[in-house]
């Protein structure tokens, strides 16, 4: 019985040894073919020049193209410094420091709602600037200067309600302006400088209204925790809960969303 077990086993490894060396030879003999890249499909162009204008008219066209594009990189700082943004954003910032959390509400949150509520605050302007400026441009009736010209008017109008009169002066005089100022004429490179200064002066007496019931609160807590010799513990650490709370309880959010939009009309 050993004998047969011994040569089953012999049998058993010949085989096995022939079946691998034939597997090595059919890998070794047959051929393959390895493509280093696949074929290159070509990628469309997208060129813009005024290599191809034919007429000074399309080659003044072509420039303003670009120069309409180089403008589009900056057009999100412009629409920032030119709406309500500044001064929501200013305000939630002072609001998340008065509060003293740190992360909380994230700065995307904080962000995204002050840009739908600068659409909300916005809208009015936008729908005069669509119906005087962009709609007539579109249809052909009006030039692009003109369409400039009357876009201008609505933004202007809304900064100048948001503009202290010292602000506005400050800028006019700095610029050395020849002629006479008016309301419907004032330059818009001074008229955004004196909305930013007006509008971060305004923010910042927001925000220190923000404050004072949150310092009071802070100054009590404070003088418990020394009255009750409590002197390592930080103040923050247990007055954070109650202002949470305060907050909660009179409805914060909703009194100082209704604050800044009525603080625009």
């Amino acid at each position: 019985m050993k004998k047969l077990l011994e040569k089953r086993k012999i049998t058993m490894n010949k085989k096995r040894v022939a079946i691998s060396l034939l597997a090595f030879l059919v890998l070794f003999f047959i051929g393959t073919k390895v493509y280093a890249a696949p074929e290159t499909i070509p990628i469309p162009r997208i060129n813009i020049s005024v290599d191809n204008a034919n007429t000074p008219t399309e080659y003044v066209d072509n420039i303003k193209l670009l120069i309409m594009l180089t403008i589009l990189t900056l057009l999100p700082s412009i629409i920032v410094m030119m709406t309500s943004f500044i001064r929501i954003s200013v305000v939630f910032s002072f609001l998340r420091g008065a509060l003293g959390t740190q992360q909380a509400p994230p700065n995307q949150v904080l962000v995204g709602l002050a840009i739908f509520l600068t659409i909300f605050i916005m809208a009015p302007t936008f729908n005069k600037i669509n119906s005087t400026a962009i709609t007539p441009y579109l249809n052909n009736t009006i030039t692009q200067a003109q369409a400039i010209e009357e876009g201008a008017k609505p933004l202007r109008e809304f900064m100048l309600k948001q503009t202290r009169q010292k602000d506005l002066k400050l800028f006019v005089e700095a610029s050395k302006y020849n002629g006479t100022i008016t309301k419907e004429n004032v330059p818009l490179y001074i008229v955004i400088p004196a909305y930013v200064i007006s509008e971060l002066q305004t923010a910042f007496k927001i925000g220190f209204l923000l404050y004072i019931p949150f310092i009071i609160m802070d100054l009590v807590v404070s003088s418990i925790l020394l009255s009750m010799g409590m002197m390592m513990l930080p103040p923050v650490m247990i007055s954070l809960p109650f202002k949470l709370l305060l907050f909660v309880m009179v409805d914060g959010w909703n009194l100082l969303v209704k604050s800044l939009i009525m603080s625009f009309s």
